[in-house]
């Protein structure tokens, strides 16, 4: 049993929803308390942020190999350490978010980047952690967050089947005992075309725990189709309006968006059912209406059947459609009025 903030996680449950703030706070704390409360009112389940400074997570240098691609959808040419300066969520913001979250009962967590940030992290109660998928192959700090003994969510974009098994031996071995694992896509915004959702059962039963998607993809669809396959977990970058900007905003959903996505993935989730077939018991009136063989002209006994006076109508009742043609011509033994559903006994 998995549990995050009190609520379970896992297929026996609707899909536990993820809004990650990152940096489309867009350096204003009154902005991130702001994404605080319309996460809350989007009914979404869980708040996450990142925790890290610039220098956590890089060095001021601006060398070729610490600049982003110039091809880059977002932030081409971009040196890594101003992106991060520019993008993180500092640390005296986290407990006024924190605190705004727990007075909206909203759960609240972030994926550290570093010891330094799982000690902030610890002294704030996170009821939860995530490793983001960069940082996959950093099994010291897999280990280091694991020993928290809280839940933890491991993101595998990028990675190969190697360095997930890794990682989530680390996670395990350190005393990890409430794991889940996202497939994702590293790439921001991500293509549809990359999603290869059709891998999360092959993920869940490599990892032996449950699976989910950590999205970056426009939109809904993509993660509502993980559901199908199993999601139990759906992360999305959300912003209060992607037409203000932000390092996220363009693949970020806008409030409204996040409601839409927490009623349709609990729909989705509902709609799977058990791998059964046969009628259900909310179309037990549906299965009164269907075809059969009535008598829809009054006849005389001595009568032949004929396509006047028996034809195939709602409701249910008389025999069964394809018998039509083995009735034709036989007989009534005696009178019978229209409206009569047709059986053997009458012919």
């Amino acid at each position: 049993m998995i549990s995050i903030a009190g609520r379970p996680v896992g297929p026996d449950h609707p899909p536990f929803v993820i809004a990650e703030m990152s940096g489309n706070h867009n350096g204003d704390l009154g902005r991130a308390l702001a994404i605080v409360d319309a996460v809350a009112a989007s009914g979404a389940h869980a708040l996450k942020l990142q925790t890290y400074r610039a220098d956590t997570i890089t060095v001021d240098v601006d060398l070729p190999a610490f600049r982003i691609s110039p091809e880059h959808e977002l932030w081409g040419g971009e040196n890594l350490y101003r992106l991060y300066e520019r993008a993180h969520t500092p640390w005296e913001w986290h407990r006024p978010i924190f605190e705004r979250a727990a007075k909206h009962r909203l759960a609240v967590f972030s994926a550290p980047f570093d010891p330094t940030a799982v000690d902030l992290l610890e002294g704030l109660d996170s009821p939860a952690y995530k490793i983001a998928s960069s940082e996959i192959v950093d099994l010291p700090l897999i280990r280091l967050v694991a020993r928290t003994g809280k839940p933890l969510i491991i993101s595998t974009g990028m990675a190969d089947a190697a360095e997930i098994h890794a990682a989530v031996a680390a996670a395990r071995g350190a005393g990890c005992a409430e794991l889940v694992v996202l497939a994702c896509t590293a790439s921001y915004p991500a293509s549809p075309r990359d999603s290869h959702l059709r891998a999360l059962p092959v993920l869940s039963a490599v990892c032996q725990a449950p699976v989910g998607v950590s999205d970056h993809t426009p939109g809904i669809g993509a993660a509502l189709a993980a559901v199908a396959l199993g999601a139990c977990v759906i992360e999305k970058h959300v912003t209060l309006s992607r037409a203000e900007g932000g390092v996220d905003a363009a693949f970020s959903l806008e409030p409204h968006e996040l409601a839409a996505l927490v009623e349709e993935s609990e729909r989705a989730w509902l709609s799977l059912g058990t791998a059964a077939l046969g009628p259900r018991p909310s179309e037990r009136e549906g299965l009164r209406f269907r075809r059969s063989l009535y008598v829809v002209a009054d006849v005389k006994a001595g009568e032949p059947v004929t396509p006047h006076n028996v034809r195939s109508i709602r409701p249910a009742g008389g025999l069964a459609p394809a018998l039509l043609d083995t009735v034709q011509g036989r007989r009534f033994v005696r009178d019978v009025a229209m409206g009569t559903p047709l059986s053997w006994d009458l012919i």
